[in-house]
């Protein structure tokens, strides 16, 4: 069994004390253990961080770009091998590993806009023989708590920005997960990146309370659930550091009686079961409207979910979605499912038994498909996180926008449709940060930012794009007059300067 480390100082360091297992989620084998960290080691990467980045913070901006694009080149070398250990510890098919790396590797590529971006502004003569000029300097040392289902991209979401702008990094990477993140530092290291400037400590919530309590530490971004996002929110701005946070979502498929059906119903397969359901923006609520376009949805989805394939991201790429992370993940999908079942919902694809020979202690779970859900039951109100997707009958397009619009969640959301004005009346009412138009997962591309509403998310500013500059630099702004020397006819006058 592998024994997995921190990465502290640019090396690999062993932990002294608790550990926690890393699962095969497709086998359900135990196959790594890794050191949780308590507060002393916390502290001390922290220390070490804090006089590392002195030099690294005063390192101009260029050659800091310069160390992001190398480890661009370096994750495109890599990105098999990268994937792959993703995959064994994730349990996500190869291609959805090679996204998740791909997706972080886009941030990556804007973050060697770094020069431009971090250009403050200036006035020429804001006043008699004034000038005015801002600047964009690193916070110091700034944190990153980081999910399970995306062990590659988010630590890059954050870590690239807030490497590029000066600061020093201590990323938090999950524990169900943690080796991607620990071979990003060894890439990082072989870029140029100096030693200290990313710390690597793996742990669980006692780790997370000494980040959210080091004085050093200036600001905290986080992706996971919302009562934790809630919580780490509320500590971290008790203690004065600045926060960003994003939690959970219920995304919501409006499906207009004009639309394709065809094509909505091939998104919501890929949106609503691909990667076991395990994305923030998976679609897990469909919503057409009219009895009619809900039943010719239906007649549509059924067949394509028989035909879906569910098994080990070794089957290569005749996988469809491979197993979710955990056993408690597996025991909370079918624990909601059953609700759904329990609270009158139509089960029109039941998966709950389903079972793939020869590995049935693996965390997989079939896909499930709900009809006739109503907003007071526990599948629509809650985030399920697995391939579990339910349809909301809408008379109206009004009764379906309420239906997005008042869940708790803001997210992300979409509506397909061939007419314009629906679309755009959808883009300009809906109260939620990510908008699809014909399109399921409204990811934004990594020069615009991603964020979502309500409780989806907490702070000010969200991640990646020009909003990832601003959250790790903070803006000084200075008032400069200079005397003149001048003298009448042109002549310079030095003791003017005394």
């Amino acid at each position: 069994m592998e024994t997995l480390s921190h990465w502290i100082n640019g090396k690999h360091v062993k932990g002294t004390g608790r550990s926690a297992d890393v699962f095969n989620p497709a086998t359900g084998e135990v196959q790594a253990q890794v050191p949780l960290a308590d507060k002393a080691l916390l502290d001390s990467a922290v220390a070490d961080a804090a006089e590392a980045q002195i030099k690294w913070g005063a390192t101009n901006p260029q050659r800091r770009a310069r160390v992001m694009m190398e480890f661009v080149r370096l994750l495109n070398r890599d990105m098999d091998k990268l994937a792959e250990a993703l995959s064994r510890e994730h349990g996500k098919t190869l291609p959805d590993a090679k996204g998740d790396v791909q997706r972080g590797l886009e941030v990556i590529e804007f973050c060697i806009g770094a020069p431009h971006l971090l250009k403050g502004e200036y006035t020429d003569g804001a006043g008699p023989g004034i000038d005015m000029y801002s600047m964009r300097q690193p916070l110091g040392v700034v944190a990153g708590i980081t999910p399970f289902n995306f062990p590659a991209m988010i630590p890059m979401w954050k870590m690239g920005p807030a490497l590029t702008c000066g600061n020093a990094f201590i990323l938090k990477p999950s524990e169900r997960d943690p080796s991607v993140p620990l071979m990003l530092a060894e890439l990082l290291q072989e870029a140029g990146l100096p030693d200290g400037v990313l710390q690597v400590v793996n742990g669980d919530k006692e780790t997370v309370d000494a980040i959210l309590d080091n004085e050093t530490i200036q600001a905290v971004g986080f992706v996971g659930s919302t009562p934790i996002a809630e919580y780490i929110y509320a500590r971290g701005c008790a203690a004065g550091k600045r926060v960003q946070c994003f939690g959970g979502a219920k995304n919501h498929m409006i499906i207009m009686p004009d639309a394709d059906l065809d094509q909505a119903a091939d998104a919501l397969i890929g949106a609503g079961y691909g990667a076991a359901g395990e994305r923030c923006m998976a679609i897990s609520v469909a919503v057409p409207v009219g009895d009619a376009t809900a039943d010719a949805l239906i007649e549509r989805l059924v067949p394509r979910i028989e035909k879906l394939k569910v098994g080990p991201y070794t089957a290569g790429n005749d996988v469809d979605y491979g197993p979710v992370v955990t056993a408690a993940a597996k025991e909370n999908i079918l624990k909601l499912v059953q609700s759904g079942i329990d609270q009158g919902a139509e089960l029109v694809v039941d998966g709950r038994n389903f079972n793939l020979q020869g590995y049935e202690d693996g965390f997989f779970v079939g896909p499930h498909l709900f009809d006739r859900v109503t907003t007071d039951m526990d599948i629509y109100r809650k985030e399920i996180f697995g391939p579990v997707l339910s349809q909301v009958r809408a008379k109206t397009y009004e009764e379906a926008l309420g239906y997005a619009m008042d869940h708790e969640y803001g997210n992300g959301t979409a509506i397909f449709t061939r007419d314009g004005d629906a679309a755009r009346d959808f883009a300009s009412r809906i109260n939620i940060g990510m908008v699809g138009i014909n399109v399921p997962i409204p990811v934004p591309l990594a020069y615009h930012t991603f964020g979502g509403w309500k409780k989806s998310g907490f702070g000010d500013l969200n991640q990646h794009g020009p909003d990832a500059f601003r959250f790790y630099t903070r803006t000084k702004t200075v008032t400069a007059r200079w005397p003149s020397g001048i003298k009448e006819g042109g002549e310079f006058n030095f003791k003017a300067m005394d």
